[in-house]
C-alpha cells in the first residue's frame, strides 16, 4: 500500500513538473499567432519567454522556504494555483502586457513546482529509491521538448494560440485535488525561521542579473557591456552579492545557507550544477549552427534538434536507475565525460550529419545526469532544507544558463555570417567540461552515499 501511494505521488509530481515544462516548449511555435494578433516589437518578443524565468527565478527561494517552513502540500497546491492563474490571464490577453503580467505569474507560480516535488521524493522515498524517482521528474524536461512543438502545432490548427494555455486550466484544478489527498502535509518540528532579508536581496540579485545579461548587445559585446542598460544591472550584483554573504552567515535559518559550502561535496556540486548549465545553454544555439552550416530551414534546423532530447528523455530515468545502484559519483564523473565528448565533436563544425547528430546525442546523455545532482543535495542537506536547497541548485542552474547563453552569442558574434565563433565556444565549454570531470572524481563514492542513509 505504501509503495503504491508512493507512485501515485510521483506520477503526480510528474505531471506538475511536466505541466510547468511544457509552458516553455509551447510558446515557441505559438509566437506567429501571437504576432498576429498582438503588435509587439522584436525586441519585447524575447521577454515572453524571459519574464518566466525571471520571476522563476525570483520566486524559487521564497516558495522553498515557505515549503520548509509550512509543508509540502499547500505550497505546492498554491503553486498550481498561482500558475493556473498566470495561464488564465494569458489565455484571455489580447495586448502585450496583460500577456506579459501572465507569464509573470506564470514564472512566479512554477518556481515552488519543481523544488518542492524535489523535496517531496527526499521526504517519501527511502535513499536507495531517490535516484529513479529524480531521474523520472528530469526527463520531464526533455519529454516537454518533444511534446510541447507537437501538441502547439496540432491545437494551432484548430484553435487560437490562447488555447494552449486554456487547457493547464482543468489539468491545474485535478492536480490541486489531488495533492490535497496524496501530498504529506505535515510540518516539521522545529520550523525554520523566514530569512525575509535574504529572500530580497537574493531576489534583488538575481533580477539585475537576468535584465543585465538579457540587455548585452551580442554584436557589439564590449559596448554593450559599459551601457547603461547592462552595466548599473552588473554593477548591483558584485556590490549586494557580498553583503548577502554577510548576511547569510550570521542568519540562524538563511535562505541560503553558506556554511553547508564549508562541505567539499556540496561545493563541488555547486561548481558540476553552474556547468551544467552552461552546457544546456548551448542547446538554444544548435538550430542556428544548422542553419549556418547545412544550411537547413529554420523550421527544419528546430527538428534537427530531436536527437539531443530524446537522449535527454530516455538518459533521466536511466541514469536516475543507475544511482540507486551504483551511486551518483560514478554517472557524474561518465556524463561529465559523454558531454565533453559531445561538446569536442560539436566544436569541429562537422559538415557530415551523421556526426552533427551523434554530438548532438553525446551533448543529451551526458546532460541528462542532472539526477545524480539533485540526489546528492537531497542526501547532504537535513530535512528542514531540502526545498531550499533544490531551489539553491535550481539558481545555479539558471544563472550558468544565463552565462553560457551570453558568453555563447559574444563568441558567435565576433565571426558574423561564419559559424567558426560557435567552435571557440563549444571547445570552451568542453576544456571546462574535463576539468569538471577531474574535480568529480572527489565526490563521495556510493559506501560513503549510504553511510548517511540513517540521518535521512
Amino acid at each position: 500500500m505504501h509503495v503504491e501511494k508512493n507512485t501515485r505521488i510521483l506520477i503526480l509530481l510528474f505531471i506538475g513538473v511536466l505541466m510547468g515544462a511544457l509552458d516553455i516548449s509551447i510558446v515557441g511555435p505559438a509566437i506567429p499567432s501571437i504576432e498576429k494578433t498582438i503588435q509587439m516589437a522584436d525586441r519585447d518578443v524575447s521577454w515572453i519567454f524571459s519574464i518566466y524565468v525571471l520571476c522563476n527565478l525570483v520566486g524559487i527561494s521564497l516558495m522553498a522556504r515557505l515549503s520548509d517552513y509550512f509543508g509540502r502540500r499547500w505550497i505546492y497546491i498554491i503553486s498550481i494555483a498561482v500558475f493556473g492563474a498566470g495561464s488564465l490571464v494569458v489565455a484571455f490577453s489580447h495586448e502585450m502586457t496583460p500577456l506579459l503580467i501572465g507569464r509573470a505569474i506564470q514564472g512566479f507560480g512554477s518556481s515552488g513546482i519543481f523544488p518542492v516535488a524535489s523535496a517531496v521524493i527526499g521526504d517519501v522515498f527511502p535513499v536507495e529509491k531517490r535516484g529513479r524517482a529524480l531521474g523520472l521528474i528530469g526527463a520531464v524536461f526533455g519529454i516537454a521538448f518533444i511534446m510541447g512543438p507537437f501538441i502547439a502545432g496540432f491545437m494551432l490548427m484548430y484553435f487560437d494560440w490562447n488555447a494552449l494555455f486554456l487547457i493547464n486550466i482543468p489539468i491545474a484544478i485535478l492536480l490541486m485535488a489531488f495533492s490535497f489527498f496524496l501530498l504529506p502535509g505535515r510540518t516539521l518540528k522545529e520550523k525554520p525561521q523566514m530569512d525575509w532579508d535574504g529572500m530580497i536581496i537574493l531576489a534583488v540579485i538575481l533580477t539585475s542579473f537576468t535584465l543585465g545579461v538579457n540587455n548585452i548587445q551580442t554584436d557589439n559585446i564590449i559596448e554593450s557591456l559599459g551601457s547603461w542598460s547592462v552595466l548599473p544591472f552588473l554593477m548591483l550584483v558584485l556590490l549586494l552579492s557580498p553583503v548577502l554573504f554577510m548576511l547569510e552567515v550570521r542568519q540562524h535559518d538563511p535562505v541560503v545557507n553558506i556554511r553547508l559550502f564549508s562541505s567539499t561535496q556540496i561545493r563541488l556540486v555547486g561548481f558540476i550544477t553552474f556547468g551544467l548549465g552552461l552546457f544546456q545553454s548551448t542547446i538554444v544555439f544548435l538550430p542556428k549552427l544548422a542553419v549556418d552550416i547545412f544550411g537547413a530551414s529554420p523550421s527544419k534546423a528546430s527538428f534537427m534538434l530531436l536527437p539531443v532530447v530524446l537522449m535527454t528523455a530516455i538518459g533521466s530515468p536511466v541514469t536516475g536507475r543507475l544511482t540507486d545502484k551504483i551511486g551518483s559519483r560514478i554517472i557524474i564523473i561518465t556524463g561529465l565525460f559523454i558531454t565533453a565528448a559531445g561538446l569536442f565533436l560539436l566544436s569541429l563544425l562537422t559538415r557530415n550529419v551523421m556526426l552533427f547528430y551523434l554530438s548532438e546525442g553525446l551533448l543529451g546523455f551526458g546532460l541528462s545526469m542532472r539526477a545524480s545532482l539533485n540526489y546528492i543535495m537531497l542526501n547532504e542537506v537535513s530535512a528542514r532544507e531540502r526545498a531550499s536547497t533544490q531551489g539553491i541548485l535550481i539558481i545555479f542552474i539558471s544563472i550558468g544558463q544565463l552565462t553560457g547563453a551570453a558568453f555563447t552569442g559574444a563568441l558567435s558574434s565576433t565571426t558574423p555570417g561564419k559559424p567558426d565563433g560557435f567552435g571557440y565556444a563549444f571547445i570552451a565549454m568542453a576544456a571546462l567540461s574535463v576539468l569538471l570531470f577531474l574535480f568529480s572524481f572527489f565526490l563521495k563514492n556510493r559506501k560513503r552515499e549510504l553511510e548517511i542513509k540513517e540521518r535521512n
